[in-house]
């Protein structure tokens, strides 16, 4: 490995995957991906390894990936607005 993963790199890692995750137009996959960062955030954070650090931070440089492509690919197929959801002030 290169190097040790500083706190400030974990913390953009972790802005940037719910910045992206609310990109999904699907309220479902929207929540369920907040949902899943902020957990897996919070069942690592009292990691001290270095080398374990790392592997999660890599880990979640991977789903960052997966989460761009998804929402590309969401926007092609989109779908109607869910009641439960904000409906926007011009419609």
């Amino acid at each position: 490995m290169a190097g040790s993963v500083s706190k400030g790199q974990v913390l953009s890692i972790y802005k940037q995957l719910l910045r992206e995750s609310q990109k999904f137009n699907s309220y479902n996959f929207r929540n369920y991906a907040l949902r899943r960062i902020r957990d897996a955030f919070k069942d690592n954070k009292s990691l001290s390894q270095a080398q374990e650090v790392q592997k999660q931070y890599q880990f979640a440089n991977e789903n960052l990936d997966i989460i761009k492509r998804q929402t590309i690919i969401g926007k092609l197929y989109s779908s109607d607005r869910l009641c439960i959801e904000k409906q926007s002030a011009n419609e």
